[in-house]
């Protein structure tokens, strides 16, 4: 959604870079290539014209001028005003002191209203509530069906006292469905309303007695984010006509610019709650302004990474497959392994996954070309396999090899590529949660179990003296002096106890990944 964005703000960045000051020549430039950026990402033109007055007013501050670095702090100026203009805080969903919570879907036809209902069905009831879904958009030919159908996927009830296609009167299924939610101890209605092509008279009045009707807690507006300028002037005149409280995106997915956005909060004033990034019920969740200005700079998003890994990852399988890795990895099997692929399949597409990492942005085409039937084929060839097999595969011979690759409809060569990547694969794995790190690296300080620092003797040989009269003089006294007053080992990198430059030598060993990273490690 925000590729051609992203790409512009990360040339003009990279154009600062190396510069000891910025001149007033700098800053003006910089501003002009981050209003073109934004203009050809179809943002509101009023947005504009606020967030480049306002990143220009304070690239001019004290702030930048005695900066070290200007380049990063013009970053950070551009990431908070992105955060400002995308609605500042998080806006979460206001609850009724009393149940049912009546929530309102509303916005033009094809904006994703009756899926979107399906996903904060889903989100709702993963929260602990108990939603149920009401079908008042009577007119769109199978809309009411439509609705049963992404409520039985999602596995909330449905409310439909009426066909739809034309027949029924939406004013009274909405005023029932508070009456069928109480009787039936329902928590929060969500009512699907129905849309139009465009703004009209009819639409707002009829948004407007459902309103009176429910006296709802929340309307939300569905925009779809690949109708650009359209949608703020849409947003603004719904605004105008019946209100609303917090606005969705739907369709971030796509890949139309993505100005509306970035305009919707600023022009109607009402912050952004969720966005729908994809077709499937699970591909919906907060909306984070901070996190996706950190995606628009190409910064990624751990958070919401980590969050997603708490979801798809059993902790206990999670921890006994640590377990096996730190005894040396030999435990640790094929299936195994298939459970740890299934759990990462369970996040979404391994596209989204590695976007959501600092640093992608610079190969997100690599990234777009990933073939997610890869896993599909490893998961073929991994079933295809006995148990035994599965549990050892040193013994996977030449003869096993093509009756699994008949068996999952790959190749030989799949089969060995397979076999040989896991070997490798297991032997990093192991080196990590030990903490030897990568191969050919440093160990990471704190990752896993503590590397070894002193090598045991070896059994039969005595220990070696210099040949210099003086040196071994030194040795011999350095050897008599009690262990902690002993000098700190130097290590290649010239700092006591193996610390890397920039580490506190002393706090290296209370150095520690977050329990988030390390439980995704």
């Amino acid at each position: 959604m925000f590729d051609t964005l992203q790409d512009r703000l990360a040339a003009t960045f990279k154009n600062l870079r190396g510069k000891g000051r910025l001149s007033d020549a700098d800053i003006d430039a910089t501003a002009r290539e981050i209003r073109i950026a934004l203009l050809e990402a179809d943002v509101a033109l009023p947005v504009v014209k606020e967030f480049v007055t306002r990143v220009k007013e304070r690239a001019r501050g004290a702030e930048v001028s005695a900066a070290l670095n200007p380049a990063q702090h013009v970053i950070k100026i551009v990431n908070d005003e992105l955060v400002a203009i995308l609605g500042g805080e998080t806006r979460r969903l206001r609850f009724a002191k009393k149940a049912p919570t009546v929530i309102i879907l509303a916005g033009l036809q094809g904006s994703g209203k009756t899926t979107l209902a399906g996903k904060l069905g889903r989100w709702l009831r993963e929260q602990g509530n108990s939603p149920l879904l009401v079908a008042a958009d009577l007119q769109r030919p199978n809309a009411v069906t439509q609705l049963q159908v992404v409520g039985a996927q999602a596995g909330v009830k449905v409310f439909a006292p009426q066909p739809g296609n034309g027949v029924g009167d939406p004013v009274v299924v909405a005023r029932d469905s508070i009456d069928e939610a109480r009787r039936t101890l329902h928590d929060v209605v969500v009512i699907d309303t129905a849309g139009r092509l465009g703004i009209d008279a009819e639409l707002m009045q009829q948004a407007a007695d459902i309103r009176d009707a429910v006296r709802p807690d929340e309307i939300l507006f569905v925009v779809d984010a690949m109708i650009g300028q359209d949608a703020v002037t849409t947003a603004q005149a719904f605004l105008d006509g019946v209100g609303f409280s917090g606005v969705v995106l739907s369709k971030l997915d796509g890949d139309a610019r993505g100005g509306a956005a970035l305009s919707v909060a600023q022009i109607t004033g009402r912050q952004v709650m969720f966005a729908s990034n994809g077709e499937q019920l699970t591909d919906f969740d907060v909306f984070h302004p901070d996190r996706m200005a950190s995606r628009i700079l190409g910064m990624g998003d751990m958070l919401t990474l980590i969050e997603q890994a708490e979801k798809a990852f059993d902790a206990e399988e999670t921890a006994r497959a640590a377990a096996k890795l730190q005894g040396g990895g030999g435990d640790f099997t094929l299936d195994d392994f298939l459970q740890q692929m299934q759990a990462v399949r369970k996040m979404g597409s391994l596209s989204k996954i590695f976007g959501m990492l600092p640093g992608m942005a610079q190969v997100k085409d690599q990234i777009a070309d990933i073939d997610e039937r890869d896993i599909d084929r490893i998961q073929a060839v991994i079933l295809s396999m006995t148990p035994a097999e599965r549990a050892n595969p040193k013994m996977i011979d030449g003869s096993r090899r093509s009756r699994i690759a008949r068996g999952s409809g790959t190749s030989i060569s799949d089969v060995n590529g397979l076999v040989d990547r896991f070997f490798e694969a297991r032997k990093m794995m192991a080196q990590l949660a030990n903490g030897g790190g990568i191969p050919g690296m440093p160990g990471l300080p704190g990752l896993g179990k503590r590397a070894k620092t002193r090598q045991q003797p070896k059994k039969g040989k005595g220990k070696r003296t210099s040949g210099n009269p003086a040196r071994r003089a030194a040795e011999e006294k350095a050897a008599a002096m009690p262990r902690d007053s002993q000098p700190a080992a130097v290590s290649p990198f010239g700092d006591p106890k193996g610390a890397p430059d920039g580490i506190d030598s002393e706090a290296s060993s209370d150095f520690a990944l977050p329990k988030e990273l390390r439980d995704l490690l």
